[in-house]
């Protein structure tokens, strides 16, 4: 039976029904009763039908809910007297303590009765019952069927009588029937008739139950368990506790509220924190509830007065009150630090990938103004130089008069007049040069992007329209660079990564969690909503744990 107990806390059935003899009844209401479990909210029906005769005097006293059955009226005064008889010939002829008549001598004594009157009618009849030495075969094969068994039969189909346990008839088939049941309680102050059972009305309840103050038994002499935890500003501490005794420790809403109660209701209380702290959520594997709900189902508590959320879990082991405060699930985090301007904080009106693509821009425009230039007549210039040109006649004349010189007393002059004559036609030919090489055309595409101007500019026509797009592209990103620039350089931004939910859920650097066993923990483990079930599997396979003690 322990173990049966033990597995009522892991399942939701809280409506028992028990059906066995008296002996074992009693022990199993016992030992209930001894472990202080399986009480609060529980209903045990005993399938029993002598419920005055259990004993239920530890039981009572710890409240819980029991229904059962009396079949035997004891306040019949038929029965009074029997019962008195009863005891009166316990105390004479038997030296054993005096005990009064339980259902079951009762159905006995009903049975005699029945038997008694059924052969008193067959005597009357003249019915002879007797086997007259005519003994049957006990082994015989097949049975042989007693002739008179069939007269008895019916003899006791027909008796009517009033017993200790009421009504006494039959039908055709044997069966009781015609007979009334009474329904009982378990109360306060002991057992009490609730209604009645019988096969033509069926049940019918005849309680009449009284206002609710008086309910509360022995509340003048009872003092009452009151579990809470500490949440500011609902049950503190006061910063002298120590100077203090019991109640007079805490302070707050909660404490003030339980007070009150106390007060209008009319019966003293203790407060005790939950020994866990644990508002209270159900293990889903051992399916055992613990903080404070634990102590309100296992009994160890009568009330909490506590900023204990209202679920549908809770409200399916335990009763609430009107809530006092309407509360939903927020997101609690650390406070922006303001945004400074930083060094390169000049970049942030534009994106990373639109620096790279303007890098990009300005490397490709410079080598295409490079490769147009080289392949444009109109980038070539074509000069000679002034110094060759002025001293090219004086060395001429030199060259003449030496050579003459020469030819007078050399046979080699036509051979030395022949080469002065090439140097002079190589020197006469002009050198051709392109501005537009390719660190200035860097230099192009770079003043013409800062919107400074350059010293040079293309000359040809696929040149200037190579510069013309690019100038066109500078005015758009400079204009636009512009308009924002003001704004990140003098507002201080609040930086806040997180928004909403789905932000929390789609990163990991934050880490997040919930009370370890309180109503948010329970609420995200049973959500079937897609983020909300990514945040649980996050928050449940996060080591260290993410769940606050």
């Amino acid at each position: 039976f322990i173990k049966l107990l033990a597995d009522l806390d892991y399942k939701k059935d809280f409506q028992i029904i028990i059906d066995c003899e008296l002996k074992r009844l009693n022990y199993i209401l016992n030992l209930i009763a001894a472990q202080k479990r399986n009480l609060k909210n529980y209903h045990y029906i005993l399938a029993n039908l002598g419920f005055l005769d259990l004993n239920v005097t530890e039981f009572q006293k710890l409240g819980p809910n029991v229904t059962g059955f009396q079949l035997v009226n004891r306040s019949d005064p038929a029965v009074q007297k029997i019962n008195q008889n009863w005891l009166d010939f316990d105390n004479k002829d038997l030296k054993v303590a005096r005990r009064r008549l339980k259902y079951t001598g009762a159905l006995t004594y009903d049975g005699v009765s029945v038997m008694a009157t059924a052969f008193q009618n067959l005597r009357r009849q003249r019915i002879d019952i007797s086997r007259r030495g005519n003994a049957g075969e006990c082994l015989a094969n097949p049975p042989a069927p007693w002739g008179q068994g069939i007269d008895i039969q019916r003899a006791l189909q027909q008796v009517r009588l009033e017993g200790l346990t009421g009504h006494v008839q039959f039908d055709e088939r044997g069966h009781r029937t015609n007979y009334t049941l009474t329904v009982m309680e378990l109360s306060h102050i002991g057992p009490r008739k609730i209604g009645f059972w019988n096969e033509k009305r069926g049940y019918v309840n005849t309680a009449i139950y009284r206002p609710m103050q008086e309910e509360f038994y022995n509340v003048q002499n009872k003092t009452y368990i009151v579990t809470t935890i500490l949440e500011a500003p609902y049950m503190m501490l006061k910063k002298n506790h120590e100077q203090f005794l019991g109640n007079d420790k805490y302070e707050g809403y909660c404490a003030e509220l339980a007070a009150e109660i106390a007060k209008h209701v009319g019966f003293t209380y203790r407060l005790e924190l939950v020994g866990d702290g644990k508002y209270g959520a159900r293990d889903p594997e051992t399916k055992m509830w613990n903080g404070m709900v634990g102590e309100l189902v296992y009994g160890k508590a009568d009330m909490a007065v506590a900023p204990l959320t209202i679920t549908l879990v809770r409200e399916q082991v335990i009763d609430f009150t009107k809530p006092f405060m309407s509360l939903g699930i927020s997101i609690m985090i650390k406070k922006p630090t303001k945004s400074k301007p930083g060094v390169f904080s000049f970049l942030d009106p534009l994106a990373y990938e639109i620096w790279m693509c303007i890098v990009f821009a300005y490397i490709g425009v410079s080598v295409v103004l490079f490769l147009v230039s080289r392949f444009s007549p109109y980038e070539w210039n074509g000069e000679e130089s002034d110094d060759e040109d002025e001293t090219a006649p004086s060395s001429s004349r030199r060259a003449q008069a030496s050579s003459s010189a020469e030819h007078t007393h050399s046979p080699g002059f036509s051979q030395a007049q022949g080469q002065n004559q090439n140097q002079q036609k190589e020197k006469e030919t002009p050198e051709y040069t392109n501005d537009f090489g390719i660190f200035n055309s860097l230099w192009f595409s770079l003043g013409a992007f800062m919107q400074q101007g350059c010293d040079i500019s293309p000359r040809s026509l696929s040149g200037r329209i190579v510069g013309g797009v690019w100038w066109f592209f500078t005015l758009i990103i400079i204009s636009s660079y512009t308009a924002n620039l003001a704004a990140f350089l003098t507002v201080e931004r609040m930086v806040s990564p997180i928004e909403s939910a789905e932000d929390l859920a789609k990163q990991t650097e934050i880490a997040y969690g919930t009370l370890d066993g309180g109503s948010t923990k329970e609420f995200f483990r049973r959500s079937k909503i897609a983020v909300f079930e990514k945040m649980w599997s996050y928050m449940r396979s996060a080591d260290p744990s993410v769940f606050v003690k």
